[in-house]
């Protein structure tokens, strides 16, 4: 019984471990894309967050959505 017992609890252990490294970089992720998003709205233009305000104004997006229709652009800075 102490035989698995053993077993289950290094292989948690080593989940979690896989867990915690995935929460390290999709946190990593996560700040690289506010940022990004940050320099995109700094750099559109007040007509360009106009015209993107209006299409999303029904839609009613999350956070992390205005970047995406921006990000071509941004990427070439």
């Amino acid at each position: 019984m102490d035989l698995v017992k053993n077993h289950l609890m290094y292989a948690v252990r080593e989940e979690v471990e896989i867990l915690k490294e995935q929460i390290r970089e999709l946190v990593e992720k996560n700040s690289q894309l506010e940022r990004e998003n940050t320099l995109l709205k700094t750099l559109a233009s007040p007509e360009q967050l106009e015209k993107f305000q209006s299409r999303l104004s029904p839609e009613e997006p999350a956070p992390e959505t205005p970047e995406t229709p921006e990000a071509p652009g941004g990427s070439a800075v």
